[in-house]
């Protein structure tokens, strides 16, 4: 009956890691040609729309430990996304293709990156996220999006192309000749987008419903193996609540759209310490242990060293990535023998 049960949860982790790549592709295929329409750049859009709704298994998990007072797991599921974010999810890129990046994301977005982990690790050092420090933090997004915003405004570039990454898929997304001579040119723009629309919201759904269940098998399976609820919350299920983001990325990337894979990474983090943190605090005060804070500490160590890879050449190479990958397994096989987190 064990093996049975057992043998259901891996079915279902195969089952949603499909529906993870076919959500991803549609969602990543929508949100291309939406950016492009609209006259917004994709890197903006990944650190923004997408980093968000990629971000909801954590917003999910994060309230509801917060609601029921669980501050260790409220906190450690965002540390913990964070830290497989940076490591396992660009780290993993990498190794598929050196990834460039944009001078705004290194210099705008990685300071923002840096500052607001250091602004989480400074509200948790006592412990205790309040509910002030919480609107704070959550006020303190709101600026940052807002700043995003204004800055993607001023900036006449839709689209940065990157040599030897030719966006591939999705890749139409202007109006055909047809449709510019003829007078029903701007209701098909209309119904394209509403299409657009409509293809984005189908694409997350399955991204964030496939995301759900694989946190919920892949616990049970962990379960069943011995493993304590803090070392799943802080590997397992903030890797779970990221398949979003690792499956976005990937397809991203693999399609040529270097702005909306890194983009979607870091805009994920940040929503999550200032935004979702923020959001949860408000809600009820967080406290927190020991080995939250050592998990923290390991975060914003990892998110300095990432920032400076990526400001030294703009790039993060395969070895480099390898280094960050290997990093989080490192982090994965301490927390599962209690040495660490």
């Amino acid at each position: 009956m064990l093996l049975g049960g057992l043998g259901l949860q891996f079915a279902v982790v195969i089952g949603t890691v499909l529906g993870l790549w076919v959500g991803a592709q549609t969602l990543v295929d929508a949100v291309v040609r939406l950016a492009r329409r609209v006259g917004v750049g994709e890197l903006t859009i990944g650190l923004t729309v997408v980093a968000m709704g990629t971000s909801t298994p954590e917003l999910i998990v994060t309230t509801d430990a917060a609601l029921a007072g669980l501050g260790d797991i409220a906190v450690g599921n965002v540390i913990g996304s964070n830290a497989y974010n940076l490591a396992f999810i660009l780290g993993a890129v990498s190794l598929l293709r050196v990834i460039p990046v944009e001078r705004s994301l290194v210099h705008r977005d990685g300071i923002a990156l840096v500052l607001s982990t250091l602004v989480g690790f400074a509200a948790l050092l006592d412990g205790t996220v309040t509910a002030l420090e919480g609107v704070l933090l959550a006020g303190l997004f709101v600026a940052y999006t807002g700043y995003l915003i204004r800055d993607e405004r001023r900036d006449a570039s839709i689209e940065t192309v990157y040599e030897g990454l030719r966006p591939t898929g999705g890749g139409s997304t202007g109006r055909t000749s047809d449709e510019e001579t003829s007078g029903d040119g701007a209701r098909s723009e209309g119904s394209a987008r509403g299409r657009d629309v409509i293809l984005f919201a189908v694409g997350l759904g399955l991204v964030l419903v496939s995301g759900h269940y694989m946190v919920e098998a892949s616990s049970t399976i962990a379960r069943s193996a011995g493993v304590s609820d803090w070392v799943i919350g802080g590997t397992i299920v903030a890797a779970g609540t990221s398949t979003p983001e690792l499956a976005v990325s990937l397809v991203s990337m693999r399609r040529g759209h270097v702005g909306m894979s890194v983009g979607n990474v870091v805009g994920s983090n940040v929503f999550n310490v200032l935004g979702i943190l923020g959001v949860a605090a408000a809600i009820r005060p967080l406290t927190v242990g020991g080995a939250a804070m050592e998990t923290l500490l390991w975060l914003t160590v990892l998110t300095l060293f990432m920032v400076a890879a990526l400001w030294s050449g703009r790039r993060l190479s395969r070895p480099e990535g390898a280094l960050f990958l290997l990093s989080e397994v490192a982090r994965w096989v301490l927390g599962l023998l209690r040495i660490f987190g």
